[in-house]
This record gives structure tokens, sequence and C-alpha cells, in this order.
């Protein structure tokens, strides 16, 4: 049922409908919606080899495209009935230029691929198409392909490093099939929300393959265990069950109040993300605990039939080379943590979807189009209706600002002679509402970046001089700046808040002070370095995924880091410290390097699979968080374990640790 429910279930790719309903943007947005028939424009087409006539021929092709709200030329700027080489030549070239013809239009959201299709139809092979609507168009119809691949690339790749990790060819199967079905349950549950963002689309369900797998492992590695202690298969279960418990409930307990951090992000994709991933940990704890147990006991004879030999190389000796190794880790960790804690903090960032591959035919158009024309966005300003002359100097004002090529308002289009109420509402109404009086900015300059948002900023500072905050402004680079102020403070809030609560959950875990410090630590500093490559290496960073990833790598890979110190205060009640961490990382090294596998492949294959600019810098830095934290855990958590050892021992309550020499 939940298979077929997950169907019914709508994507939304439009990154407004995930800013807070207080956001400039979306007032703006709503408005406009009320008052205006025509959208934003969105979107450019070029057209080679036409002249002025056809050009408006086809401009009216454009128009009659079922989901076109509205198309924008050059008849909209200059008078055509003059000869052009009399008209302001850099407002004609950036319409018109070596007899290609350059349209804004504007797309209905959420009918992007058939619009852009039509267009397409229409424009043919020579043609290009460039903006928010071919990129959302082009995301929408990869997302089914690369899922696929992501798919196909992954579960081989799962099944081979759980058969490595297992006695048996069928185990990996119980896996599988147990995270599995939690994983359909929670694609189906959506249905009761109604839509989820593509970003949750694209990650929930495998990162919550890879985050939960773990909890299969532990119980049924104890299962194995307890096989070989009782001649019943049931009572090895009910011991299993008992052992596993407390660890499994601590690894789902961190990725859930983890991912809980999510929810209470304002833009609110994070929260679709966050909210999804909750539902998805509660459904595999309660698949692991509940079915993985029944499936076991009716399918362990096969289990017993398909028996391999062990592939798992021998790990003794890695806790000797480790422990030889902690006072140089600690040095490296110390002189690098402050350099990437702060490089982290200054990375340039990203904040929309971005540009299409060049590979891809709507990537090939982008460059095209801004070979031949530079680069446009345009920006909506909505203000009060009925005061043409404060009217006309705000829009005179407005094209003295830098990086704007034209403004288009009635004041400058017709004039403030000839009154609105004298003219077709075919002329006003794309000017004047019932309240409002529409001005289009053009800028030669992308959607977003320093100058993009500067230009943003200087538009509405404009018109609040002349309207106060009665002046609305609205379109792509307005979206983009209003997602960076709000995730700025998104940022704050989801950082502390997870791990506070992860903190919360580790001092229950092992009654102690100090060591939940010790694991936060270890894994915060692998989260600071991954993040920190970008700005080492001057590349820019999807902020979506930075923000994502500073909460879902801690969250995920802390688990290494609970497996290894629980073994080792195990270890430690019988031992003395050296002995007992150099005896838990001969131990649990390959345990931990699985889990790590799991989760980077996940990673790495959603980097490779992806051409969505978020999902797959999600993927590269969940990959590279993987590897680190697994590099952090056996490298820098032994080491801290062993140098604070009387600390932890005075700071943790009814340590009982092995007191003779």
């Amino acid at each position: 049922m939940s298979t077929a429910a997950q169907f019914f279930v709508s994507v939304n790719y439009n990154m407004v409908d995930y800013l807070p309903d207080d956001a400039g943007s979306t007032q703006a947005l709503e408005i406009m919606e009320e008052e205006f028939t025509a959208s934003v424009p969105n979107t450019r087409v070029m057209i080679p080899d036409v002249t002025v006539q056809e050009a408006l021929s086809f401009k009216e092709e454009l128009a009659a495209i079922d989901g076109v709200s509205e198309v924008i030329w050059l008849d909209d700027v200059v008078d055509l009935k003059t000869p052009l080489e009399m008209a302001d030549a850099d407002t004609v070239e950036s319409y018109y230029k070596n007899e290609k013809a350059l349209f804004s239009i504007a797309v209905t959201a959420g009918e992007e691929v058939a619009i852009t299709d039509a267009i397409y139809e229409l424009i043919g092979e020579d043609g290009a198409i460039a903006g928010e609507a071919i990129n959302t168009a082009s995301s929408q119809k990869m997302a089914g392909t690369e899922s696929m691949y992501a798919a196909i690339l992954l579960v081989p790749l799962i099944i081979f490093i759980l058969v490595i990790s297992t006695t048996s060819w069928i185990e990996p199967l119980f896996f599988l099939t147990a995270i599995g079905v939690s994983v359909l349950i929670n694609l189906g549950t959506n249905i009761f929300i109604g839509e989820v963002s593509f970003v949750t689309q694209s990650v929930a369900p495998i990162l919550q393959l890879a985050v939960s797998l773990d909890y299969a492992v532990f119980l049924l590695h104890s299962f194995s265990d307890y096989r070989k202690k009782t001649n019943s298969p049931e009572e090895a279960m009910q011991l299993a069950m008992k052992k596993s418990f407390p660890a499994i409930t601590a690894s789902a307990a961190t990725t859930f109040f983890g991912f809980i951090a999510l929810t209470f992000m304002e833009f609110q994709i994070g929260s679709d993300l966050g909210l999804n991933l909750v539902k998805g940990i509660i459904l595999s704890f309660i698949s692991v605990m509940v079915f993985l147990p029944a499936l076991t006991l009716y399918f362990y004879k096969w289990m017993d039939k398909t028996k391999h030999k062990s592939f798992v190389p021998s790990f003794t000796g890695t806790g000797k080379l480790m422990m030889k190794l902690r006072f140089p880790s600690l040095l490296l960790v110390l002189i690098i943590i402050v350099p990437a804690f702060l490089a982290q903090s200054n990375t340039t960032f990203t904040y929309g979807l971005g540009e299409q591959p060049e590979t891809t035919r709507a990537g090939s158009d982008f460059i095209v189009i801004k070979e031949a024309f530079g680069e446009t966005t345009p920006i909506v300003l909505l203000v009060p209706k009925g005061d043409p002359a404060k009217e006309s100097e705000l829009v005179e004002e407005l094209e003295q600002l830098d990086y704007v090529t034209s403004v288009i308002a009635y004041v400058n289009n017709v004039g403030t002679v000839i009154p609105p109420e004298y003219l077709g509402e075919s002329i006003t109404s794309e000017f004047y509402s019932e309240n409002y009086s529409r001005i289009i900015i053009n800028t030669n300059q992308a959607t977003e970046g320093d100058i993009p948002f500067s230009i943003v900023s200087n538009v509405e500072e404009t018109a609040e001089n002349y309207y106060g905050d009665e002046a609305f402004s609205l379109g792509e680079s307005v979206t983009l700046y209003d997602i960076k102020n709000t995730v700025a403070t998104d940022n704050i809030v989801v950082n502390i808040l997870t791990v506070v609560s992860i903190a919360i959950v580790l001092i229950v875990t092992f009654r102690s002070i100090s060591i939940p410090v010790v694991l936060l630590l270890t894994i915060q500093s692998a989260v600071w370095i991954n993040l920190s490559i970008p700005y080492f290496s001057n590349s820019s960073l999807v902020f979506v995924g930075y923000l994502i990833i500073s909460t879902v790598q801690l969250a995920a890979t802390v688990d290494y880091a609970i497996l290894l110190t629980e073994a080792y205060n195990e270890h430690r009640k019988k031992m003395p410290a050296m002995k007992a961490i150099k005896k838990t990382l001969d131990e649990k090294t390959f345990s931990i390097s699985i889990s790590a596998a799991i989760l980077s492949s996940v990673g790495f294959i959603l980097w490779a699979t992806s051409s969505n600019p978020i999902v797959s810098s999600i993927g590269l830095l969940l990959g590279r968080g993987a590897l680190l934290a697994f590099i952090m855990v056996v490298l820098l958590l032994p080491a801290m374990l062993v140098v604070f050892d009387k600390f932890i021992k005075k700071t943790t309550m009814k340590a009982n640790f092995y007191e003779g020499e």
C-alpha cells in the first residue's frame, strides 16, 4: 500500500514555497498573484537569424503557449515606429543583437516541463532557453532517472560490503529487507503530507537506508554470537535483542534528535527533510526490533545453509599501530582544528539551484545566451498606485542605479500625461492593478552573488525611500537574497540544537560529563574539516547542503564513536587503559569501517549521479564526511580516551575502571 501511495506524493521544486511567510518575496508573490495576471519574468528565450518583424511574430506565438503569462521584448521598451538607430543602443542590444532576438518570459510555477517542451518545439534546435524555469524543468526530468541510476549503483555495492562483513550469503538480504520495508513505508506515509521538496525526494530514502542499516547489523551480529552459545534460535534472538537494544537505541536517539534539529529551520526545505528523516528513523527502529527478528527466526535455516568463510582480514595489531600514532594524531588535530573552524565559517556560498551542467541542453543553452547577450536578471517592484509624479521620480532614480539596463513602467513607457483610465485594459493591466503599480527592472548581472544581492538591496532601499514598507520586490535574485538572510539564522539555531540534543543523549547513555565532550569534539572536528575544504580549494558551496550536512554528518557518524567507546568502557573495567583501547580497536575497527563505507558510498553515488547542485553537494559532503569521521574515530578518539583516562574516570558515574597495574 505504501509502495503505491508514494507515486501520489507530489514533488515541489519551487524554492520560494519554502521561505517563511514573513519573508519579503513571499508577501510580494501573494500580492502579485492577487493583483496581477502576469508573473515575474523568470526565463530567457533566444531565437537566432530573425528580423524585427519575425521576432514580433515569435513573440505572439510564445505568448500563446499555455502557461506563459507574459513575454517582454524590444517593443515594450522602445517605440518600433522610429528607426532602431535612434533608440538607446544599450537598450536595443539587450533584446536584439546580430539578428538574434532575446525574449524575457514568465512561466507558471509547477508547469515548467510542459511549457519549456512547447517552447523548444516552437524555437527548434537553433533556439535556446535559460533561466529558472528550464533549470527546474531539467531537474524534474532528471530526478527519476538519476534516482534509478543511484539505486542501480548503490544496492549491489551495499550488498557487496555486507557480504564481506557477514558469514552468510543471504544475511545481507535480511538487512536490506528490514530497512527497505521501513523506507517504502516512510515514502508512502508522505501522502498524508501531500508533497515533499525535491531535496527530500532525492536524499531522504537513501540517507535513511545508509544511517539505519547499522541497527540491523548490530542485531544480527549479536544473534550470530549467541547462536554459538545456545542451541535455541529463539533464545539466541531474545538475548541478542536484549544485548543490542541499548546500542541500537543510543544510535537511533542521536540520529533522531539530530534530524529533529532540522525541523526548526525557518527555510522549510530543512524542516521538510528533517520530518521525513525523523519518520524514517522511527520506522527503521521499529522494523529492526519487530520485523527483523521475526524474519530471521523464520528463515534462519537459510542462513545456516548459505554460510561462507569469513572474508574479514585480521585486525590484530591495529590498536598497537593507532596507539603509536596517538600523540602525532592529537598534535595534528590541534594544529588544523582552529583553521578548519575559521575556514568553514568563511566559505563562499550559493543559494539557488544554479546552472545545469554544460553537457545538458539547458547548460549549453545558458552558455549560448550568455555569450550573445550577457546575463540578465529582472526584478519586479510593486508600489502603491495613485501618485504618478512620485512613481516617475522613483523610476528615474532606479534607471540611474549601477547594473540596471532598463526599467519598464507605465510612467516611462506610456507617460504621465495620459491617465490610465483613458487607455484599454490590455495596456494598463500590464502596469496597474486595483491597488498597485508594477515596475520591471532589468539588470545585467546573474541571479546571485555579492553584486546581484547588492542590486536587490539598492532597489529595495530606493523604493523604501519613496513608499516605506508598502513597496515589495520579487524575482529570482530577490528570492535568493531572502533565502540567504533566512538561512544565516537557521545555521546558528540548527547547529546549537543538534549539539545540545546529541550531548544530552550521550550524557544519559554514558552517565558521564567528559565522554560526551570527547565524542562530540571528535565528530565535530571531522565536520569542520569537511566543510572547510571548499574554502581552501577556492570553490563555493551550496548553502542548503552545508546547513543540512553540518547536522546530518554529526547525527549519522557519532554512532561510530558510541560503538567504540561502549566497547572500550567494557574492556576498561577488566584491564588498564592502554590494553583496553588496543583490544577495542582490534575488535571494532572493521565494524566501524563497514558503517563508514556504506554511508560514504551513499554520499559519493548521490554526488556522481545527481545533476541537481543541492543534492550533488549534499552527496559529496556526506561521502567525504563519513570517511573523515571514520579517520577521527580510529585515530583521534582512542588517543583522547587514553590521554584523558583519569579525568574520564572521575567524571563518569559508576565507571568501575580496572585499578590494577
